[in-house]
């Protein structure tokens, strides 16, 4: 079966590749931390998408805590 017509469970779709997004290990680095996170991402060209809420909750207050020391 063709990835692009695969079903996704997570209903997201990439947008440059137009193939479903995985659930997948990730790596995040800000400053001088690094960070294991699982988000979904594009098997063909790796984008990774970070949902708003992960984005303007926890990833927010890990930033500011980094950002203090």
């Amino acid at each position: 079966m063709d990835k692009k017509k695969k079903i996704n469970k997570s209903g997201w779709i990439c947008a440059k590749c137009s193939c479903p997004v995985e659930e997948g290990p990730i790596k995040a680095m800000y400053l001088s931390g690094n960070f294991d996170v699982k988000l979904l991402r594009c098997p063909v060209c790796k984008n990774v998408l970070v949902p708003e809420d992960l984005a303007l909750g926890q990833m927010l207050e890990v930033e500011k805590g980094l950002e203090d020391k």
